[in-house]
């Protein structure tokens, strides 16, 4: 017979298992993040699969990855109304706001001066 998560865990050194358990605790709240962020703005995975223009159960995925593209992440919080910001702080200095980022091929044109806009 198998055994469960439970007792394998149990046999793990503290160490590991304090890794573990560290790992599981951070992909947790990062699912809630996205998934609260959703539910705060009162809206189904279905309802925002429509505005993306993807399946629900890709809405679903989105919110279980621990790694997303800032695009990904960008359309996401586009599709509920809201504005994606991604900020660099370090310290003795005053934070930066990094602009064209999670904008694919279009910031890239841009940047690589091919979209007519400065590069």
């Amino acid at each position: 017979m198998g055994r469960t998560l439970r007792e394998k865990l149990a046999r793990l050194d503290p160490a590991r298992r304090a890794a573990v358990e560290a790992e599981a605790d951070r992909l947790h709240a990062e699912y809630l993040t996205l998934q609260g962020l959703r539910k705060a703005r009162q809206m189904t995975q279905v309802q925002l699969a429509e505005i993306l223009g993807v399946q629900q159960a890709t809405v679903a995925k989105y919110e279980r990855q621990s790694d997303l593209l800032l695009s990904t992440l960008k359309s996401y919080v586009r599709a509920m109304g809201g504005e994606l910001r991604l900020m660099v702080e370090f310290p003795g200095r005053a934070p930066v706001n990094l602009d064209g980022f999670g904008e694919g091929e279009e910031a890239d044109a841009r940047r690589a001066g091919k979209g007519g806009g400065a590069a």
